[in-house]
C-alpha cells in the first residue's frame, strides 16, 4: 500500500457550507472504501491549506480515481503528494547501486 498526503482548499461552495466539514469528512472516508483505499486521518489546518489527509490506497491510479471523485464533489481542490517512508526509501536508494 502507497502513502498519499493530499493537501486541500475550500472552494466558494466548501467554504459556504464549512459547517458541514465534518460530515463531508466521513462521506469521503466511505467513499474511500469504493476505491480501495484507507482514510488514516484527517487535519483541519491553518496557512497555505485547510485540510491535510493521510490516505492508503493499493496503486496510484485507484488513488487518482478516488481524487476525482472527491473533486466532482466541488468542495475542495486538492494536491496530491506521494509520500514514502524511511524503508521505502531505503529501498529506492538501493536500486541508485
Amino acid at each position: 500500500m502507497g502513502t498519499y498526503i493530499v493537501l486541500s482548499n475550500f472552494t466558494d461552495q466548501g467554504i459556504r457550507n464549512v459547517k458541514d466539514t465534518g460530515k463531508r469528512s466521513d462521506a469521503v472516508r466511505e467513499l474511500a472504501k469504493k476505491f480501495g483505499v484507507t482514510v488514516k486521518d484527517f487535519y483541519w489546518t491553518l496557512g497555505s491549506y485547510d485540510v491535510v489527509a493521510i490516505f492508503e490506497a493499493p496503486d496510484d491510479a485507484s488513488m487518482t480515481a478516488f481524487g476525482l471523485a472527491i473533486g466532482t464533489q466541488g468542495n475542495v481542490r486538492t494536491q496530491t503528494l506521494r509520500a514514502y517512508s524511511r524503508q521505502d526509501l531505503n529501498t529506492i536508494l538501493t536500486k541508485l547501486g
